[in-house]
């Protein structure tokens, strides 16, 4: 106790206190421009740590990053054009809402299960940081294997209505997935004899192709067309009817979330689309997601950010990046001379109890500058379409040159955006092809290193119980929409006998 009272101390600082409020607000901001998310906010700003002092610095760093997690899905919101990965999920419904004049309830929804998110996971790191830390290094290959198997299953099972299309959606991402160069036997894959794609394709670039791109061809086929005039963005707060709908799916999935992000290489798109397909196979009409419902804006959001603080356990008490952005915070951590791992929380205590005070003062911060911008940020949409679009592509354009400077990028957001338009003409599921392309090479490399290491037995993914665990939860996420639809026919047609 007197450790975490010292941690107070430090972090209600007035220096500290306004690197919390500073990295907070410019963490929102980079959020939101397409294409830079936390990560990059983060190795951008590295520089400002310089002669800083140690705790300082890592609760720069901190807020820096999640700040960008509450930032991320502005622009997926208003713009459908995610900030980053983990805010991929937030165009699902949230930009349905913005489209339908509710944008002003979906950016404070956001920010309300933004900060019970990422309030619940700072809870979390308190009292199950050294328990989880363990846990997580019982993961081999097989469970990784196994747990990225599952995630595609059950994100694949809730394209209710389309599975067919949600399946090849998923087996294009995963081919996308397959470009560049094995890493195992070090053998260029379709790479077509250009030298551009033997490192892969950017997933920035996809992303923003399909999204921003495609979003915006697709508003080009319509934009002369006349339209009925949109509703005003609504009210900038929730109303008590929206809050009963989202209070649960915000509770459940902030665990859910923590948890994911305790995993190395998890991050927090894998838990944002984890708890939006469980929220949707939980749901009594799941056909109205990606329609509008708030539940399916608030889960991912609660679910991402919890991801972000589950991420620094790995971090801290292993030495090990659970994500992109906490990678970078290694490297600023060991150029400051610390040195994560097991002694961390006996030889550095004051910094670490310090950092999660920050946390829980940050969300506080956050959730405060994220709520005074709704008025500013909803104004977006009153933006004339001529206007909107040009300004959607020049930054996607700008965005993406800056990852390679290379003019040929040009031409795969041009191509990922004409994909992204024939999936929105189509009705072909984006969610599955997205989370495809960020766990299929990790799914690979870990099915073929257990498979060298059990030298070819399959037995070797039953073998522990959290690989049996897996394979169960794996084979209910493809039975559940066949069983639940049985379920739905006979208690239609009980009905009907009844009448």
């Amino acid at each position: 106790m007197q450790m975490v009272l010292e941690g107070l101390l430090i972090a209600l600082q007035p220096i500290n206190l306004l690197w919390i409020t500073a990295g907070g607000f410019l963490g929102t901001i980079v959020g939101m421009l397409p294409g830079l998310g936390p990560a990059t906010a983060v190795a951008v700003l590295v520089p400002i740590t310089f002669g800083m002092d140690p705790t300082s610095a890592i609760i720069l760093m901190t807020a820096i990053y999640c700040g960008a997690m509450y930032g991320g899905s502005r622009s997926s919101i208003l713009l459908n054009t995610p900030g980053d990965g983990s805010a991929i999920a937030a165009t699902f419904d949230g930009y349905p809402m913005a489209k339908k004049g509710l944008g002003g309830q979906a950016l404070a929804i956001s920010a309300i299960a933004s900060f019970i998110g990422g309030m619940l996971g700072v809870v979390g790191f308190i009292f199950l940081a050294q328990p989880l830390a363990n846990f997580a290094l019982k993961f081999g290959s097989a469970e990784y294997f196994l747990l990225m198997l599952f995630t595609l299953s059950a994100i694949v099972s809730l394209s209710r209505g389309a599975m067919i299309k949600g399946f090849l959606s998923m087996c294009i991402g995963l081919a996308i997935g397959t470009i560049g160069v094995d890493l195992q036997s070090g053998v260029y894959r379709f790479t077509m004899g250009i030298h551009h794609f033997t490192e892969g394709i950017e997933f920035l670039i996809i992303i923003m192709g399909i999204y921003a791109v495609g979003e915006v061809l697709y508003n080009l086929l319509t934009i002369n067309r006349p339209t009925e005039k949109k509703e005003t963005v609504g009210k900038i707060w929730i109303t008590k009817k929206q809050w009963k709908k989202s209070k649960w799916p915000i509770f459940r999935s902030a665990p859910l979330g923590f948890l994911v992000g305790v995993l190395p290489g998890a991050g927090g798109t894998i838990a944002s689309m984890l708890s939006y397909s469980t929220e949707k196979q939980l749901a009594k009409k799941p056909e109205e997601f990606g329609k509008g419902r708030i539940e399916g804006l608030a889960a991912p959001e609660s679910a991402n950010n919890g991801a972000a603080v589950g991420a620094m356990i790995p971090l801290l008490s292993m030495g090990v990046p659970g994500s992109a952005t906490t990678g970078v915070m290694l490297g600023v951590l060991i150029m400051l001379g610390i040195k994560p791992g097991p002694f961390l929380f006996q030889q550095n205590g004051d910094m670490v109890w310090a950092l999660i005070n920050s946390m829980f003062i940050g969300n506080i911060v956050l959730i405060i500058i994220n709520i005074l911008l709704v008025g500013l940020l909803i104004k977006i949409l009153d933006t004339p379409p001529k206007i909107l679009y040009p300004i959607i592509l020049v930054l996607s354009f700008v965005g993406v040159y800056t990852f390679n400077y290379s003019a040929a990028d040009f031409f795969l957001l041009i191509i990922f955006g004409m994909l992204g338009l024939f999936m929105k003409l189509y009705h072909f599921p984006v969610a599955p092809l997205i989370l495809a392309l960020i766990v299929g090479p990790d799914m690979e490399q870990n099915f073929r290193k257990s498979i060298i290491a059990s030298d070819g037995s399959i037995g070797y993914f039953f073998s522990s119980p959290i690989s049996i665990v897996l394979m169960i939860l794996t084979v209910i996420s493809i039975l559940y929409p066949f069983v639940m639809r049985k379920i739905q026919n006979r208690r239609t047609n009980s009905n009907g006998l009844d009448v």
